[in-house]
């Protein structure tokens, strides 16, 4: 049973930072890409930041220099550390983990969510 489970959500002032993370289960960690999304009320769903099983990051241009996604293959985790953090930061952040086999079969599974609130 594949497990996805987010932590270090939670209220904290404009200027202010968090560090989430997401821990894996029932997956070969290292074999996966690991993604960190948000979805804001209303909103869609977006993608924030990435790192690929090859350890290549990318960001939203909203967050580029504010966030960093690390991942430690050892522990089954992504981290995704926040700076700087702003009022329009506020959203549901969900982790995914994802893996496109060569022969075209995709794997996505998604975490229950962890919710940040930026906010005086």
């Amino acid at each position: 049973q594949v497990q996805l489970v987010e932590s270090g959500g939670g209220l904290v002032q404009p200027g202010g930072s968090l560090r989430l993370s997401c821990a894996a289960s029932g997956i070969f960690f290292s074999a996966f890409n690991m993604d960190w999304y948000r979805q804001a009320p209303g909103k869609q769903r977006e993608l924030v930041a990435a790192a690929s099983s090859g350890g290549r990051t990318n960001y939203a241009d909203s967050v580029k220099s504010r966030f960093t996604i690390s991942r430690d293959n050892a522990k089954n985790t992504v981290y995704l550390q926040m700076n700087s953090l702003k009022p329009e930061d506020t959203a549901v952040y969900y982790c995914n983990a994802d893996r496109t086999l060569t022969d075209g079969t995709i794997y996505t599974y998604w975490g229950q969510g962890t919710l940040v609130t930026v906010s005086s």
